[in-house]
């Protein structure tokens, strides 16, 4: 005859469950959450603690359904300290457990995220077209399988007459140049991204540049025809290490249309004169600045639109 199997009265089943995991007081403290709540919750996301706790309860094991004894948690947590509060330091400084697949998933997640943002914000220099996602997926696998850098065309071709000091300053150099290992799960898309654009631009391992931004530009016209008188502290740096002046000097104009790779449309309504043109980011927030400064909060830089890019035929 079949018999029954009588389960602890107390033993708490639990699916679906993300583990996270606290040592405190040579105690090891554990509480169950639903899948994918733990990330939201520390990001801001979810903030009711009901939709992430399965149970609130704190637990020694939560696989044997064991839960931690009062003592325990007063000795490791201080006497008063309410469960609801040592759940909370739990949920914000515990260890998160996942299993593989779920890390495999969020890795996933992440890296097409990546991928999607960096193939929306780069270009071809030379036609201004975006990369499709499986071009730019393969510029950073390069990248990563070479321990963060790819070597530039040219490289490690020179005429054999390299000295070794040359051989160390190129070194130097490489190390401070910006560097792609992969996607990780414990950053966020857009940080990652913005590493990854950082990484592609300094190496080329094939031809990017940031996405160009459109912008308009309003200024008065009783200003455009003075001398420019404000420079920049990034422009007054250039000067001292370059000798060079050019975008510093001219008339407040000719500096707004030095910043300005390509004009649209230039118009004067009234005592307004604006540009409407493309800008490379890098430029976008000195010419900010320089407008800020020269009418002395007069003048006004609007973005038009963040990343200006063509798609491919």
């Amino acid at each position: 005859m079949p018999q029954n199997i009588n389960q602890p009265s107390n033993q708490i089943r639990l699916t679906n469950v993300s583990l996270v995991r606290l040592k405190k007081g040579k105690k090891r403290f554990e509480i169950a959450c639903y899948k994918n709540k733990v990330l939201e919750y520390r990001s801001g996301v979810e903030t009711d603690l009901d939709n992430v706790l399965q149970v609130p309860s704190v637990f020694l094991s939560v696989s044997k359904g064991q839960t931690a004894p009062t003592q325990d948690l007063a000795k490791a947590f201080g006497p008063k300290t309410p469960v609801n509060d040592i759940i909370m330091e739990i949920l914000k400084k515990g260890e998160m457990q996942v299993g593989e697949k779920e890390r495999h998933a969020q890795l996933e997640r992440v890296h097409n995220e990546v991928i999607d943002i960096v193939a929306g914000k780069l270009v071809d220099p030379r036609s201004k077209r975006v990369y499709t996602t499986g071009m730019i997926e393969k510029a950073l696998d390069q990248l990563s399988s070479q321990g963060g850098a790819a070597q530039k065309p040219d490289e490690g071709k020179g005429s054999g007459t390299a000295t070794p000091t040359d051989g160390e300053a190129s070194k130097e150099k490489a190390k401070e140049m910006p560097t792609w290992t992969g996607v990780v799960t414990t950053k966020s898309a857009k940080t990652q991204a913005l590493d990854a654009m950082k990484a592609l631009i300094a190496w080329q391992p094939i031809p990017v540049s940031r996405a160009r931004m459109r912008l308009r530009v309003t200024c008065p016209t009783n200003i455009l025809k003075q001398a420019a008188k404000v420079s920049t502290k990034k422009e007054a740096q250039n000067e001292t290490e370059d000798g060079e002046s050019e975008k510093s000097s001219g008339t407040v104009k000719d500096r707004i249309l030095g910043y300005v790779e390509q004009v649209e449309a230039q118009d004067t309504v009234g005592q307004e004169w604006e540009v409407v043109g493309f800008v490379e980011p890098g430029a976008f927030r000195l010419l900010g600045e320089f407008v800020g400064l020269e009418t002395k909060g007069r003048g006004r830089v609007e973005v038009l639109d963040m990343a200006v890019t063509h798609e491919g035929d």
